[in-house]
């Protein structure tokens, strides 16, 4: 019987936020690409939480635009509501983050997929990769139609659909999340071919309807005044709106009360939930059960749209029964009369062990096979979407002969994100962080773009135009900060006058405008009296003058510890190694080096279970072998 047959350079499975930043990048690079989806309704989907960025998490988002990416446009686009994160601190913390409007977010970036030259996007389930003759490389796919798709990259960006299942109390539907269609075939195919397969779970809060809330018991959460866009095409006037208000209330000890009694019944602890669930989203029910002396935790009702009454309660992932999830929303002040739309549920899926993959996300064993987003043991749109971003343009790259683009951990949070997915075997859903990245104060959100375009532009993401604006802004700012650097202002009257207006200490002799700005009372915006010869500046760049000026010192501290960084990262490992010649190694080191294949000492040094002594070890027989 014959079979549907079609020729593709790319196969992305998945179109979720990994598989639409694969199949747009690889597409934009000028592959014949195809996406298939178990489901339209899927495209970008947010089964969970309704936001982009936060935490670290923004600053995925910057770095992912500066390379070419769409989800900082298509958040800035949907957004309802933005904050920047973490204000009081330092600018190494500050993260951008944005509620959105669900719906739409879906849409915008279906009809970007719909839109974009070499892109097809197809509903079908992929059932089974097809291999080379060498039975090690990838050569297409089959779906469960029977059609067959020849390709010269695969890349897989299954989230949360393989074998999937969700629970709450004692209902298990075998389902992805939201109701939609699991892919149930494709994960003994993977199996199949050598690919190690692992069981993990995450988990979403109960939805609300709007009209049974009590909003006058709880603390409103508005927007930023001024808006800082994801996308550095976008500036506050392309993207400013009228924001819809969040809102935080609390558990109490009833609630806490409701939940014990009742965690016999809870599937995370009676057993019926096999996956491990992550560490750093835990359930309601865990963080009671975890956290015996905490009288009450923080809920946030947040929004899911414009046109919709269904409210999110960010905090309160469950999986308790239907019963119990209704006394203990009920218990809380606000939510006296609540009415649940959409149950919490835990989803359980398939996922692999990243350790298998090159930092190119490309699977060791099989060539021309990539992971991308949770199937890689991740969790979060943001993280996601980066991984989808890194697989698209490196399958690109190799089809088109080019060398593949992988970030250090110095270089990007990115670069941080897969380093920790292929080096450290991460047992649980992995969740991006600030303090993942040893080099934060130079990986900063705000200049993702200053750290990242160049790479953008050379890989062919980042148009010209673009490219030539972002080269007017850096020069504006290294213009500046020579000007300041060497500007000096004397000890006169009318500057000691201003300083003491300030509440700075005066001058003893003469200073650059750059002492002056490095003072924690000044900034290069206070200073503009005694400095009439500046020009006027966009804000983006007053902002990277005064990080720029007043961190100069830990900036350089920090370049220092990367150039050390570096010297391990250079050190590459031969491919045709073999750790059983490498003597004095210990057993663990020897073991864990052969499976994870690390491509130079930098990344050796970062595995589990390889000391600084199994390093110098390495290092010595490196020296000798040359």
């Amino acid at each position: 019987m014959p079979y549907l047959e079609e020729e593709y350079d790319v196969v992305v499975v998945g179109a979720g936020h990994a598989g639409c930043e694969a199949a747009l990048a690889s597409a934009r690079l000028g592959l014949n690409t195809i996406i298939f989806t178990v489901s339209m309704d899927s495209v970008a989907m947010m089964p969970c939480n309704p936001n982009v960025g936060g935490s670290s998490k923004g600053h995925l988002v910057r770095e992912l635009d500066a390379l070419g990416g769409e989800m900082g446009k298509n958040i800035d686009k949907t957004y309802i509501q933005s904050k920047m994160l973490n204000s009081s601190k330092g600018p190494a913390v500050h993260s951008l983050r944005a509620q959105a409007d669900k719906k739409n977010y879906s849409a915008a970036m279906k009809e970007t997929l719909e839109n974009t030259d070499n892109l097809t996007l197809r509903q079908a389930e992929v059932s089974e990769l097809i291999l080379g003759e060498d039975g090690r490389s990838v050569v297409g796919v089959k779906t469960f139609s029977g059609a067959i798709y020849h390709a010269k990259a695969v890349i897989l960006a299954t989230g949360t659909y393989l074998k999937a299942r969700c629970i709450y109390g004692d209902v298990v539907n075998h389902t992805g999340p939201n109701g939609l269609m699991a892919a149930n075939h494709l994960s003994q195919s993977m199996s199949d071919v050598g690919i190690e397969i692992r069981r993990f779970k995450t988990g979403t809060p109960a939805r609300l309807d709007k009209r049974s809330i009590d909003f006058t018991q709880m603390e409103e959460q508005k927007g930023d005044e001024h808006v800082v866009p994801f996308s550095f095409t976008n500036t506050e006037d392309d993207i400013k709106r009228d924001q819809i208000s969040c809102w935080l209330c609390y558990t109490n000890e009833e609630t806490h009360e409701i939940i014990r009694n009742n965690i016999s019944r809870s599937p995370l602890f009676s057993g019926v939930i096999e996956g491990t669930g992550p560490r750093y989203c835990p359930s309601i029910e865990d963080k009671v059960m975890k956290f015996p002396d905490k009288n009450r935790h923080q809920i946030f009702i947040e929004p899911e749209g414009e046109n919709t009454n269904e409210m999110y309660m960010g905090g309160m992932s469950s999986s308790l029964p239907e019963d119990v999830q209704y006394a203990m929303i009920r218990s809380m002040k606000g939510l006296e009369h609540a009415k649940i739309v959409r149950n919490a549920y835990a989803i359980e899926y398939d996922c692999i062990n990243a350790i298998n993959l090159k930092p190119t996300l490309e699977f060791k064993d099989v060539a021309g096979l990539y992971g991308a987003g949770q199937i890689n043991g991740s969790s979060g749109y943001e993280e996601a979407a980066v991984q989808g971003l890194m697989a698209g343009i490196n399958a690109a790259l190799k089809i088109l002969g080019r060398n593949p683009l992988v970030l250090d951990r110095s270089q990007a949070y990115i670069g941080v994100l897969i380093d920790d997915l292929v080096t450290k075997e991460t047992r649980e859903p992995y969740r991006m962080m600030t303090s993942r990245a040893e080099y934060r104060l130079l990986l900063r959100q705000d200049n993702a773009d200053l750290r990242l375009t160049d790479i953008g532009h050379d890989i062919g993401l980042i148009d010209d135009e673009r490219y030539k604006k972002f080269c007017h802004k850096r020069e504006l700012i290294n213009s500046e900060i020579d000007r300041l650097d060497s500007t000096m202002v004397g000890a006169n009257k009318s500057i000691q006058k201003f300083l003491t207006s300030m509440g700075s200490t005066t001058l003893k002799t003469a200073a650059s405008l750059s002492e002056l700005i490095r003072r924690p009372e000044l900034s290069y915006e206070a200073i503009a009296p005694i400095d009439p010869e500046r020009n006027e500046l966009p804000e983006d760049v007053i902002d990277q003058i005064n990080i720029s000026i007043k961190y100069k010192g830990y900036i350089d501290r920090q370049k220092e510890q990367v150039n050390q960084f570096k010297k391990l990262e250079n050190r590459r490992i031969p491919e045709d190694i073999d750790y059983n010649d490498v003597t004095n190694l210990r057993k663990e080191a020897r073991q864990k080096l052969m499976l994870i294949k690390p491509e130079n000492i930098g990344q050796a040094s970062r595995i589990s279970g390889v000391s600084p002594a199994d390093v110098t070890v390495l290092l010595i027989y490196l020296k000798s072998r040359k």
